[in-house]
């Protein structure tokens, strides 16, 4: 046999050597154009630009002139901020109102600080620079008491500190656990607290990226297989505030429908519409409330998108309108992948406008899916987008308003599970691979998806469920986390990931109730509903050859737990919503971990086990089997057994009794919870609000009541009902302030009744007179 050349091929036979890393140097000269600082060094150019006061943006590019340009996750314009500089020879000291850095010219090093001096992060012993494989990458110092959050859609415990984890988005049927670290989200941000205090990272990179805060006890990194280091610093202080200036660069939630809360059925398949009517006819039977049935790939013709199986649901329109006035509603998959068929008119149409993701050379690219060899729309290309969203007018001429995007990682099935990296976007004229795009090919499906349907719903809120995204899903739509399994170590892992979510600009974010793969138990769905009905996203989904999750699947004592449970959704749905609309013009998050409304206490900084549904309310979940007891803690203040009314002092770990139906609920003292009253689904109207008060002893509480027409964007117009419920404790005395704040529309209540709790034996006044035994709009009872 002969030799080749190949046998003198520069890189056979030696040795594989890891990256050498090549800091970026020492500062050369410095130059300030347009309020943006920069930095020329040794091994390329640094700029700095001030977002607001708050937010500093760091761009470094070892190649060229840094880029300003930002990938489709920065929605906000630059403000115009004002700082002052002062060179040294060695030093260079930048300061706004709110932030100071102080910069190191020789190497370069970075120092963030507060107004008070108070250091937010610096710089590592590396610093930053790039690899000779071309990826960047920048350190950061990790201080000995300091913890991570945020990452987006990660398993394993809340605080991240000791974790290795990589941004790509891929489709993971399994396993799901601790030791996997890329799923369905990209979500290149964190969060950092030290001694109560935070700041955040915003890395704005869409190459495959990996934050390392493993391999060193006292620096993290954070690097990326192409592109700048290009990353943000929020200021804080606080958890809360990083988040909300986080969501103020990448976007926050629109506010959906009100049916998108309620509870929702789904399962992989409901194969036919007899089927479908079955389901819904069980519910309505068995009085359980249902808003939304999931349509899964088998009601499509050969899988093929914006279609319908002529044999399995020969009448889509009749079935739509049906649910609809049933006041349920459909919510059909849609697939990125477009079935290869040259007389199916969706793939004709998008081949004849050239709107499919191709190759450098002009071929198509063609990968398996669920319909066979497919092709893929280009979404980095507004038109595409645009196109795409016009194709739900398939969908919302048939009545319906929600869409479940899946597959949009892109998932493909072949060896590497997505699309050849080979392939070239055409992001508006601006040709990009998709190695540079992949982890935003997600984000721009969702833009497309909800665009659309917001364009053909005539006024209405569209609601999108998405499994893919990327920093700014939450502008377009719900995360859930994907194909989950029925074991109790998923339940478990369930509450961290979405309070992860939460606090990574997500609020709208949920899970498989019951999981999705293997076979649920009795024990297993009768906790997991429990829980699922105060995660922000209420679904229950199973999988094809897998025992069915029906709520009545169990026997009729399980069946009675989740009667219960999804009714006490919609009891709560005042309360939520308030949340929601909360979520929508801050950030902050629905479900929130401990420590965000606790960031003093260390006992919260690494609980994933219990979390918060707002800032009164206290979830603690039983998620392990044959358990009737579990171990609480209760923060500082007073709290209330929501099931019991026995008031608990805080600050301690308690014992709780937990038996099968119970799950364990605390109000903290002086909440103002809001009850609507259990029904069919959202399309009822309450008719009595009843509004629960956890007494103090002294003191006074507040809670500002949300309420729109659930269904319009009108709202945004003023057409919306906005209550201050201040009440005012003394000894003796319980005074009610009802005052309007907006009444730009008339709620539908017809009474409203003030439920006192723990607040015996004192006079109780609302506006300052003693209520009027026979009021038939306000009634005052005490418990």
């Amino acid at each position: 046999m002969n030799d080749t050349s190949f046998m003198i091929h520069p890189g056979k036979n030696q040795s594989k050597t890891s990256s050498t890393f090549k800091d970026i140097g020492s500062v050369r000269q410095v130059a300030v154009e347009d309020g943006t600082i920069h930095l020329q060094c040794e091994n390329g150019d640094v700029a700095i630009l001030f977002y607001t006061e708050e937010i500093v943006r760091v761009v470094m590019n070892p190649l060229q002139t840094p880029t300003l340009a930002t990938s489709v996750a920065v929605i906000k314009e630059r403000e115009d901020v004002s700082f002052e500089m002062e060179e040294y020879s060695e030093r260079l000291l930048i300061a706004t109102r709110k932030l100071q850095i102080d910069l190191h010219k020789s190497p370069l090093r970075i120092a963030i600080k507060d107004k008070t001096g108070r250091l937010l992060v610096k710089d590592g012993e590396k610093g930053m620079g790039y690899t000779n494989e071309r990826h960047v990458i920048g350190y950061k110092e990790m201080k000995e008491e300091e913890y991570f959050y945020g990452f987006g859609e990660k398993t394993s415990f809340l605080n991240k500190r000791g974790e290795k984890m990589t941004m790509w988005n891929s489709d993971v049927y399994a396993p799901h656990n601790p030791e996997i670290d890329a799923l369905y989200q990209s979500i290149p941000f964190l969060l950092a607290l030290n001694e109560g205090k935070a700041y955040g990272l915003y890395f704005d990179n869409t190459f495959k990226t990996v934050f390392d805060l493993k391999s060193s006890d006292n620096e993290y990194s954070f690097s990326a297989e192409g592109g700048q280091l290009d990353y943000y610093i929020f200021g804080g202080p606080t958890l809360k505030e990083v988040i909300q200036q986080y969501t103020s660069l990448t976007g926050r939630m629109p506010l959906p429908p009100k049916w998108a809360f309620g509870y929702h059925q789904s399962r992989y398949s409901y194969e036919t519409a007899e089927e479908v009517r079955e389901l819904v006819n069980q519910f309505q039977k068995r009085n359980i409330p249902l808003d939304a049935v999931y349509l899964d790939i088998h009601y499509m013709d050969g899988y093929r998108v914006f279609t319908f199986d002529p044999f399995r649901y020969p009448h889509p329109k009749e079935l739509v309108e049906e649910l609809n006035q049933a006041g349920v509603h459909v919510v059909p998959i849609v697939d990125p992948g477009v079935k290869v068929d040259s007389e199916y008119d969706v793939y004709r149409d998008g081949v004849e406008k050239d709107l499919f993701c191709k190759y450098m050379d002009g071929t198509l690219y063609t990968g398996d899916v669920w319909p066979g060899k497919s092709v893929f729309p280009d979404f980095p290309n507004k038109n595409v987008r645009t196109w795409w969203g016009n194709q739900h007018s398939f969908y919302t001429e048939l009545g319906i308003e929600g869409i479940w995007n899946d597959m949009n990682e892109p998932a493909v099935f072949n060896e590497t599970k997505t699309m050849d990296v080979q392939v070239v976007h055409n992001q508006d004229g601006e040709k990009k691979s998709h190695r540079e795009l992949h982890n935003v090919y997600g984000l721009y499906m969702g833009e497309a998806t909800y665009s659309g349907l917001k364009r053909l719903l005539n006024g209405k809120r569209p609601f999108v469920l998405t499994r893919a995204g990327f920093s700014g899903i939450q502008r377009y739509a719900a995360v859930w986390t994907g194909d989950n399994r029925s074991f109790w170590e998923h339940l478990q892992m369930s509450l961290p990931m979405c309070m992860n979510l939460g606090m990574s600009g997500v609020p709208f974010c949920g899970i498989d109730v019951g999981g999705f793969a293997h076979d649920c138990t009795p024990e297993l769905f009768a906790r997991w509903i429990q829980v699922g009905a105060f995660f922000p996203f209420f679904r229950n989904h199973s999988a094809i050859q897998t025992k069915r999750q029906e709520p009545w699947m169990f026997g009729e004592k399980v069946e009675q737990i989740a009667k219960k449970y999804i009714g006490l959704r919609y009891q709560w749905l005042p309360y939520i919503y308030t949340l929601f609309r909360e979520a929508a013009q801050t950030g902050v998050p629905v479900m929130r971990p401990m420590v965000l409304e606790y960031p003093q206490d260390k006992e919260t900084y690494e609980m994933h086990d219990q979390f918060m549904l707002g800032s009164d309310v206290l979830i603690a979940p039983v998620m392990s089997p044959s358990q009737k007891y579990r171990v609480v803690y209760l923060p500082e203040g007073e709290w209330y057994n929501y099931w019991t009314d026995e008031r608990i002092v805080g600050s301690q770990y308690i014992m709780v009794e937990a038996p099968l139906d119970t799950l364990p609920i605390f109000i903290k003292s002086g909440a103002i919870l809001p009850h609507g009253e259990v029904k069919r689904n959202t399309a009822e109207a309450d008719r009595q609000l009843t509004i629960h008060l956890y007494g103090l002893e002294e003191g006074t509480s507040t809670f500002t009541l949300y309420e729109d027409d659930g269904t319009t964007f009108e709202f945004e117009q003023g057409c919306y009902f906005e209550q201050n419920i201040e009440v005012h404790y003394t000894s003796t005395n319980v005074n009610i302030e009802w005052n309007n704040v907006h009444q730009g529309l008339t709620p539908a209540w017809e009474k409203i009744v003030f439920v006192i709790h723990g607040a015996e034996n004192r006079q109780v006044t609302l506006n300052g007179q003693v209520v009027d035994s026979s009021a038939t709009f306000f009634e005052v009872r005490t418990k």
